[in-house]
């Protein structure tokens, strides 16, 4: 007799037995043909299809994503599927003779269903009412765990899945008897142990051996074997923590089984009965999803949001069984925790301390670490958060640290990094600096400054005239454009919000803040992710390479193959010779700018480029800090609904009536912490060399030098080339008329003022003789404070 007609004559018995104890087939779509309903010899095409499935699906796996060295940081499943998939060979021999013994011990002699017991569980069960006997064999079982985990989707399906119904037995039987003409019998014990529940989240024999013996598969003993395979029918009467009892002697039951099998013998069998439960107090559990990451956690939601963003489904993420290996430095992740919870514990209200490190490079730029002083989780009394800290935008901005993006787009405009700035007083007005109602308001500088510097002294002291007046020859549209291509990516996808109604418009950040000229974008007023802010870094360290911040470093799915993913291609956005200048520009701050403090309170002695940032009233301080191995951002802010201004005095910053945080406190002294101990053991490396076109720009900003010529043909030489000219009269020994000095003396802005000084033809009286006294101060702190409000330094 053929295959096909042996099926079709066992399913059509188990058919007439059931219509003869007035059992309702409904729903099972097997062709009929005769009186008696016997089926055809060739099952229905769904149902063949479906035996293809259920033997050669996946099942629901569990993904597992790791740090850089392969160690898990989080896992996802479905829930109560935290299952992993294991072959023959890892499975104990106990394991299998246990589900054997008690739950199909004609396992190896049927064809898939056990006829004798499957009628006459039928009649019992249809003569009650009830359901009171059952007799699926392990490959029933498998099919039916099959279509609960796997194919259903829905409460409706599972419920389906598992309703006790002729029609549904039916359907299991005719797939289990294909099932085992496809696989072996060892290949189907082996998919059963790995699909069914033992409870408590266990899922599979992995996933049990672990939970409840915190042991693995291939070393399960006769006794824990035993204990796992008599909680499959039913895993809470047999929960051996709820009802230890229960489960004891339902264990036992198992290993007289067993033993009367001639699975083991009496000897092994008595010292099996007479051993505890054995199981591990607490349960071994693993936690499924970020919450479980501990301090990576916010570095986990940002991996799943990146793969999403990717193209992965939350379902194939949870079911797929891929192994995700992230890029994240387990060694930068604990040194940047330490750092910051030094400077804002996680207990100290309302403030936020947040920091994201990223790793330059040329086709890639890897995401080291992120993490915030507040803990990851769900726990809002105990000041947990699941907001993505370290990577969303911080709608209180970054400070002055956006002047780099003004000082970018200058240079891209022709000025070098010597190039000499007018730095109007504290409280200019400028006609691009304006209130809502387009009213020209002052800008202030919080200290007091020279009246001109060079881009790098102004990007280390950072006066806020100096750059809403270079914004001034920039343009803002071209800044902000600037800041994007940099790496501020979120300006131009978050929607901007309408302060007036609190709603989103339908225009984004950056085309809203280059429509209305808002010259107060370099004073960094903007939303604010602190990882695109290190990743500004990385670009610049990168010789003008921007690459998406990527936490991804392979992905792999169940069987070890790799599995492409999709991510923003890298570009060049600036000129290597731009970036390279404007690191250097940078290169100033921690010497004798806003961060020299925290600096030398580091004891750091390495080159770097650097800015510090503080907002209007002081509600949120930032830093950014580059060297070639890293580059590094850190916001410190009030992270409620309604932020105060911080204070930053002896210890951890907290709300005030008027702040006084400032980017060279809590957010360098972070920077330092983290970054500094990060770098020991490594070599010292220099910042690239600057090319001579952006050290002091390029030949339509290098003023002609009038110095030693008559007044009319300077004045004549200089208008000319399309500069403004004024003149100032001093005393000197130079003939009368002669030019004696300029300024600026090099290169200035197309447009821009030149100062004459002209020799009033009398030589100045000689200086006094000096008096004696003490030297010079150091000056280490020179240059001024950062300016106020808006960009405070």
């Amino acid at each position: 007799m053929s295959g096909e007609r042996r099926i079709a004559r066992s399913i059509g018995l188990l058919a007439a037995s059931a219509l003869a104890s007035g059992t309702l087939l409904a729903g099972v779509s097997f062709p009929v043909v005769g009186g008696l309903g016997l089926l055809s010899q060739r099952a229905g095409d769904s149902v063949t299809s479906t035996t293809t499935d259920v033997a050669d699906g996946p099942l629901p796996l569990t993904t597992t994503v790791t740090d850089n060295q392969g160690n898990p940081i989080a896992r996802f499943a479905e829930p109560n599927q935290n299952r992993t998939e294991l072959t023959a060979d890892e499975i104990s021999p106990a394991m299998k003779a246990a589900i054997v013994a008690i739950e199909d011990r004609r396992f190896y002699q049927h064809e898939g269903v056990d006829w004798q017991g499957t009628i006459r569980a039928l009649i019992a069960n249809t003569s009650s009412g009830d359901v009171v006997q059952g007799a699926s064999t392990l490959t029933q079982q498998y099919v039916k765990n099959y279509f609960l985990y796997v194919t259903a989707q829905t409460e409706t399906e599972r419920l389906k899945a598992t309703e006790q119904t002729a029609a549904r037995k039916l359907k299991e039987a005719q797939i289990a008897l294909r099932l085992e003409r496809q696989l072996s019998k060892e290949e189907i014990l082996t998919r059963y142990l790995n699909i069914v529940s033992f409870g408590n989240g266990a899922a599979g024999i992995a996933s049990a051996a672990r939970t409840y013996f915190n042991t693995t598969a291939d070393k399960l003993t006769v006794p824990q074997a035993a204990l796992l395979a008599g909680m499959v029918r039913s895993t809470s009467q047999f929960d051996p923590v709820q009802h230890p009892e229960a489960a004891l002697e339902r264990r036992n039951v198992v290993i007289q089984q067993m033993h009367e099998q001639g699975m083991i013998d009496e000897n092994q069998a008595r010292e099996a009965m007479a051993a505890p439960l054995g199981i591990v107090d607490p349960l071994v559990t693993q936690p499924i999803g970020c919450i479980g990451a501990g301090t990576a956690g916010f570095f986990c939601k940002y991996v799943v949001e990146y793969l999403t963003n990717a193209g992965f489904t939350m379902e194939q993420i949870n079911r797929g069984g891929y192994t995700v290996k992230t890029t994240l430095d387990p060694n930068v992740l604990e040194k940047m925790k330490a750092a910051l919870d030094k400077e804002v514990p996680p207990t100290q209200p309302n403030v936020a301390n947040v920091m994201a490190v990223v790793e330059p490079g040329k086709d890639k730029h890897r995401v080291l670490g992120m993490a915030s002083s507040r803990v990851f989780g769900l726990n809002a009394e105990k000041m947990e958060t699941s907001y993505g800290l370290p990577y969303e935008p911080v709608n209180l901005g970054a400070g002055s640290v956006y002047k780099i993006f003004t000082a970018a787009t200058a240079m891209a405009k022709g000025m070098g990094i010597n190039h000499v700035l007018t730095v109007p007083p504290s409280g200019y007005t400028s006609p691009i600096y304006v209130d809502g109602g387009g009213r020209p308001i002052p800008v202030r500088n919080s200290g007091d400054y020279a009246g001109r510097m060079s881009l790098t002294q102004a990007l280390a002291t950072s006066p806020n005239t100096a750059f809403i007046k270079l914004e001034e020859f920039t343009g803002v549209p071209d800044v902000v454009d600037m800041a994007v291509k940099l790496g501020m990516r979120s300006l131009a996808t978050t929607k901007f919000v309408d302060p007036r109604t609190g709603r989103p418009t339908d225009r984004s950040i950056a085309e809203v803040t280059k429509a209305q000229k808002q010259a107060s974008f370099t004073l960094g007023v903007s939303p604010t992710s602190v990882l695109e802010l290190a990743n500004v870094g990385a670009t610049l360290a990168s010789e003008g390479t921007w690459c998406p911040p990527s936490p991804i470093e392979s992905i792999t799915d169940r069987n070890g193959n790799p599995v492409p993913l999709t991510e923003a291609p890298c570009e060049q956005v600036v000129e290597t010779g731009l970036a390279n200048a404007l690191l250097n520009a940078l290169g100033e701050d921690h010497t004798i700018g806003t961060a020299a403090s925290a600096a030398r309170q580091a004891g750091w002695n390495r080159p770097m480029a650097g800015k510090t940032g503080t907002t209007q009233q002081h509600k949120s301080a930032a830093f950014l800090g580059v060297v070639p191995q890293m580059s590094g951002a850190v916001i410190t802010f009030d992270n409620t609904n309604r932020p105060r201004p911080l204070c930053d005095g002896a210890g951890a910053p907290f709300p005030c009536g008027s702040g006084n945080i400032f980017g060279g406190k809590t957010p360098a002294q972070t920077w330092f912490g983290a970054v500094k101990p990060l770098l020991e053991g490594q070599p010292v490396i220099p910042l690239p060399p600057v090319d001579d076109r952006y050290l002091n720009g390029s030949a339509e900003t290098r003023v002609p030098d009038v110095v030693g010529r008559g007044q009319n043909e300077a004045r004549s030489i200089l208008e000319r080339a399309g500069w403004q000219v004024t003149t100032l009269t001093v005393d000197s020994a130079a003939p009368r008329g002669t030019v004696v000095n300029q300024s600026p003396r090099g290169n200035a802005l197309p447009g821009e003022q030149i100062l004459l000084s002209i020799s009033s033809g009398t030589p100045p009286a000689p200086p006094p003789a000096p008096a004696g006294g003490g030297d010079d101060g150091d000056g280490d702190d020179g240059g001024g404070g950062g300016g106020d409000g808006d960009g405070g330094d």
